[in-house]
């Protein structure tokens, strides 16, 4: 339950600050080009507190309903405009003038992600080495010679800080199907060129676990100790297992590793377990039977929990840092490189080429969001960054109720010199209200298979 409500904290303070930075771009630039601006809302729905500011007396207000806010600004279609005021009307502006207060928006996420980089930059973010810990066997990085012990200096010249540092970059070329120059120091001490070839990659691979599975490459990762260190909806939750749980036997077999309690359940689908813990001193047993999921052409067991790990030693520590023109060309470059992958990735659905199940949507939004936040404050600023790009992707996409729909129409009527009918913008709102609700039934359908199934 406390996690459930740091979770949910965490993912309102998230949004909160991401939907005022989107609404605030709509309001500073409408004020700039002199839009009156009536209302400015963080959520939607009846507000739970408002306040009246201002010489025009624009009310600031929180809504009840957290996934989104908008900016109400003077307009004749909207409402009565007094003559005095049609100036300041949002429909009487020049149609450059529309298009800069839509695009606004989406532009304040972009520039709020490109700070959050160089600052998380400029502090310093923590990471561990980037060391190779082990490679698949048959696998891309195999192939192209990489040996356990190899510390990745840099990736097609660019510096490898961390073992996640130029993750977002190999994703934009495993897409691209490059090649990849790596240059590593081996365990000798000696400093090596390795190519990775991943031209035969499957773009179905190319998502966050690209490195391990898709290149074959796994970095230090601390000790699985046999100790329950996060749950999820499942088969030893209702069982009666908890958090903190030290797991002693299972099937009368003694567990001395996690990988030993993961054989056991894997081959178990559908077979009670009997399960050994110990809690607070005590021995406790437990009747588990194993959840039946299919795993490419075969059916495992899964109980739904996660290992703890021991503590990681201050030798595979490393912070990375740069100073601050280094740390701004980096925030500009991952939020270019993160844009790009958005679309990139869409598009791809589109053409049914990779998974959709790869959208998420509020629930491991939510997950993340309390993830990052109980990690760090970096990794917290960091998790908005992302998230504030795809916010500001997302909002650019060329459909009606979004502002990438309605920056569609003002090029339109640029183009042809009046705006759209209004049966046209009628038809519009309908097809992008559909195409939303079809997306947020998709998103959370995908969040709930991830956390219950």
């Amino acid at each position: 339950m406390m996690d459930l409500l740091y979770y949910a904290g965490a993912f309102v303070v998230a949004l909160g600050i991401l939907i005022t930075v989107h609404e605030f771009g709509h309001f500073w630039v409408a004020r700039r080009l002199g839009v009156k601006v009536l209302r400015f809302s963080v959520g939607f729905g009846k507000p739970l507190w408002s306040r009246r500011v201002g010489p025009d007396g624009m009310e600031l207000a929180i809504g009840a309903f957290p996934l989104g806010g908008y900016v109400k600004m003077l307009d004749e279609n909207e409402g009565e405009v007094t003559s005095s005021e049609l100036p300041r009307a949002f429909n009487r502006q020049p149609v450059w003038k529309r298009m800069a207060i839509v695009v606004a928006g989406p532009l304040f996420n972009f520039i709020f992600a490109v700070l959050a980089y160089w600052a998380v930059y400029m502090v310093g973010v923590d990471g561990i080495q980037p060391v190779v810990g082990k490679v698949i066997e048959g696998s891309i990085a195999e192939q192209a010679g990489f040996r356990p012990g190899d510390t990745i200096l840099s990736i097609d010249g660019r510096e490898v800080q961390s073992w996640d540092h130029r993750r977002l970059y190999v994703f934009q070329r495993a897409l691209d199907q490059a090649r990849l120059l790596v240059e590593v120091r081996d365990t000798q001490g000696q400093v090596k060129r390795r190519e990775l070839d991943l031209s035969s990659l499957p773009v179905q691979q190319v998502n966050a676990s690209l490195l391990e599975r898709g290149i074959g490459l796994i970095g230090y990762y601390p000790e699985a100790l046999p100790v329950i260190g996060a749950m999820e909806p499942g088969p030893a939750q209702r069982a009666g297992m908890q958090v903190g749980d030290r797991l002693v036997e299972i099937d009368s077999r003694p567990v001395n590793t996690w990988e030993e309690l993961v054989a056991v359940v894997s081959r178990s689908p559908g077979r009670p377990l009997q399960v050994v813990v110990e809690r607070e001193g005590a021995r406790l047993d437990f009747n588990v039977t194993p959840d039946a999921v299919e795993q490419g052409s075969e059916t495992i067991g899964r109980i739904n929990i996660r290992p703890q790990f021991s503590a990681i030693p201050d030798a595979m520590r490393v912070k990375v840092r740069f100073g601050s023109l280094e740390a701004l060309t980096e925030g500009v470059g991952n939020t270019w490189m993160m844009s790009a992958l958005t679309l990139e990735m869409l598009y791809r659905m589109l053409k049914l080429e990779v998974s959709t199940r790869n959208i998420s949507g509020p629930l491991t939004i939510a997950q993340y969001a309390g993830y990052s936040a109980k990690v760090g404050v970096e990794q917290f600023v960091l998790f908005l960054a992302v998230i504030s790009i795809s916010l500001g992707v997302l909002n650019l996409l060329p459909i009606p109720v979004l502002d990438g729909g309605h920056l569609m129409y003002y090029i339109i009527e640029a183009v042809k010199g009046s705006p759209l009918s209004d049966t046209v913008l009628a038809w519009g709102q309908q097809i992008g209200v559909a195409l939303l609700v079809g997306l947020m039934v998709l998103a959370f359908y995908n969040d709930l298979t991830r956390i219950f199934f």
